[in-house]
């Protein structure tokens, strides 16, 4: 599989995931979960002490969106090689006048999820997924299970089938 980590079907690893996360995942047959150091769930070192790939890595962002007074969220997915153009094509995309990342603790709050350990699996309802081009090709991809110590693989196409999903071109040039 991927680096050095023991991957495991994730169905069958329900505890390596978030409550949010593990309440859909049986709808992720070709998902595997690994248990990791929390300490290393941030991105870079996460992959330089598992070899694990950057080009495989998927962050998940989370967007707050604003347009007369109201804010929406919406995630994103982009692989740790990219840089997301929140101010251009996220926020041109959802019709919001300002975009910026939704501070941690509204993230954490919203998602039932561990910063450092979003993912767009078992996100809240109506919320939209962005997933990059890049990130829906991917033959399978590396990202949060909604906790630090855990990480989820599965296909990139996986993540295109979720509710609210589309796929667009996400990274800045």
């Amino acid at each position: 599989m991927v680096g050095s980590l023991e991957w495991v079907p994730a169905n069958e690893r329900r505890d390596l995931l978030a409550e949010p996360v593990a309440a859909v995942i049986g709808d992720q047959p070709d998902a595997s979960a690994a248990e990791i150091d929390p300490d290393l769930a941030d991105t870079e070192a996460f992959c330089e002490r598992y070899g694990v790939p950057l080009e495989i890595s998927a962050n998940c962002v989370v967007i707050a969106a604003k347009r007369g007074g109201e804010v929406t969220y919406a995630a994103c997915m982009i692989l740790a090689t990219d840089r997301i153009d929140v101010n251009g094509v996220v926020r041109k995309h959802l019709g919001a006048r300002k975009a910026s990342f939704a501070p941690m603790s509204e993230a954490t709050t919203l998602t039932g999820m561990e910063y450092g350990g979003i993912t767009p699996v078992g996100l809240p309802a109506g919320w939209p997924i962005l997933v990059d081009e890049k990130v829906a090709a991917a033959a399978e991809v590396v990202i949060g299970s909604g906790l630090r110590r855990s990480k989820i693989l599965l296909p990139g196409k996986a993540l295109t089938a979720l509710p609210g999903a589309e796929v667009i071109a996400l990274a800045q040039a």
